[in-house]
């Protein structure tokens, strides 16, 4: 199974339409897949778009009457995921936003990525629609804010918000932690996601995948120098809430040796 987790505040414009082309991915890509749609106390007609689409696809819609933020609502998504499944070692989440920024044609690529082994699968957004060069330039050089706290080997992209996770490894996460998995919130929330199931992966990998900017029916919410500001703030944050070490590796069964022949 794989669980398609979307946390939504206020797009309506775009959420029903996001919904349907994932539907037409599967239709031409056949997994079986459940829709989770997290509603953040939307103030638009959000509720009334998602509505009638419960009827027509497997679609579970979350709501919150008062806004919890970005964070919060993905730690639902995924600790709802993490409780339906049945088989966390062969399924799936799959995390992307509902302003259809991230493209839905990535999907068949990060599940395959899975399939093939690995464990945390990061779609590394290649930015076009014109987003400023600010914006440009702190996507790019986010990671080097965040540089000796967070590690995630293999991945550039750290903050994208766009990936794929074994269940296994990130039911592993959320029980190293005793409350919280996610200390921090916005793009900080990304990398410390990728951080924190990345110690239970057994195989890193990252994508490729066109992220439009142009697409979107409302202007940005990221204010790139206050999330530069909070990039920077959350380093004390997850220094005091370290990644605990995984567990070692089970060591391999030796098979008991043939007696001598006589």
């Amino acid at each position: 199974m794989i669980y398609v987790c979307i946390p939504s505040h206020d797009e309506a414009p775009t959420v029903g339409l996001l919904l349907w082309k994932i539907r037409q991915v599967f239709a031409a890509f056949p997994r079986e897949y459940q829709l989770l749609v997290l509603d953040d106390a939307s103030t638009d007609t959000t509720s009334e778009v998602l509505e009638p689409y419960t009827r027509v696809l497997p679609l579970e819609v979350i709501r919150h009457s008062q806004r919890q933020g970005y964070a919060a609502s993905v730690e639902e998504l995924l600790r709802k995921a993490v409780e339906l499944t049945d088989r966390p070692k062969r399924d799936t989440a799959i995390l992307m936003h509902a302003d259809f920024a991230h493209q839905p044609q990535t999907i068949p690529d990060l599940v395959r990525r899975i399939e093939s082994g690995a464990d945390l699968v990061v779609a590394e957004g290649r930015l076009e629609g014109q987003p400023s060069r600010t914006y440009r330039l702190l996507r790019r050089y986010a990671p080097t804010l965040l540089r000796g706290v967070v590690s995630v080997p293999g991945v550039k992209d750290i903050v994208s918000g766009f990936a794929a996770i074994r269940l296994v490894a990130l039911r592993n996460a959320l029980r190293s932690q005793n409350d919280r998995l996610l200390q921090t919130d916005g793009w900080a929330a990304n990398a410390e996601l990728y951080w924190r199931t990345g110690r239970y992966a057994r195989r890193l990998e990252s994508v490729v995948s066109l992220e439009r900017h142009d697409l979107k029916t409302r202007p940005s919410r990221v204010r790139p120098w206050e999330c530069a500001g909070a990039l920077w703030a959350a380093r004390p944050v997850l220094r005091a809430s370290p990644v605990p070490p995984a567990p070692p590796e089970p060591a391999p069964r030796r098979e008991a040796e043939a007696p001598a022949a006589s």
